[in-house]
């Protein structure tokens, strides 16, 4: 992997601010062991495709969500590392697969299912449940998938078409010349 630029720092730390403002709100709804999480922070899941940087972001939002919202050692542990995995793994399947819709569904999988398996694990770690591991791996491999397919893949599209307009803060480089060059290339095909 190349090295990070001062562009790709900054975007990382913006990812993971988002992760965390768009969960921290939510409090026990977002986390709690409820079986359903609303925690539309997940479609950032997607961004490992464009930006490697966005693989740490992850797991600092993820933790700094734990943190700040007071769950156990579990949570900030088992959680993030999830995140991570989750994170590693997308990013790989956009390197190795470079059919949209097959890109897509692969790598939303990760997300989903490292975090339907991993936190009924930590509910039951922490004794925050009295419900059954698989319960709540239904549960939560349903609503992961709400936010990872219901609001990851419309953000895809997005900072797709915001790359292909040339929109620099999507982009790596940041000479005027070659994003006008890139903007050429792109409208002729």
């Amino acid at each position: 992997m190349k090295r990070f630029t001062t562009k790709m720092l900054c975007r990382a730390g913006v990812i993971a601010a988002l992760y965390t403002v768009l969960t921290w709100p939510l409090g026990s709804l977002a986390f709690g062991a409820i079986g359903f999480q609303i925690r539309p922070a997940e479609a950032l899941t997607m961004l490992p495709f464009f930006f490697p940087e966005s693989i740490p972001a992850l797991f600092v939002g993820c933790f700094l969500a734990n943190l700040l919202l007071g769950y156990s050692v579990w949570d900030m542990t088992l959680g993030p590392l999830a995140s991570l995995a989750a994170a590693i793994l997308t990013w790989l399947t956009g390197k190795l697969i470079k059919n949209t819709p097959v890109k897509l569904i692969v790598g939303g999988l990760f997300p989903v299912l490292i975090n339907a398996f991993v936190v009924p694990l930590i509910f039951i770690l922490t004794g925050s449940t009295t419900a059954g591991y698989w319960f709540y791996f239904a549960s939560l491999t349903l609503t992961q998938a709400v936010w990872v397919y219901g609001l990851g893949v419309p953000l895809y599209f997005a900072v797709r078409s915001l790359r292909r307009r040339g929109v620099s803060v999507f982009l790596d480089n940041t000479t005027g010349e070659q994003l006008e060059k890139n903007a050429l290339s792109e409208h002729k095909n």
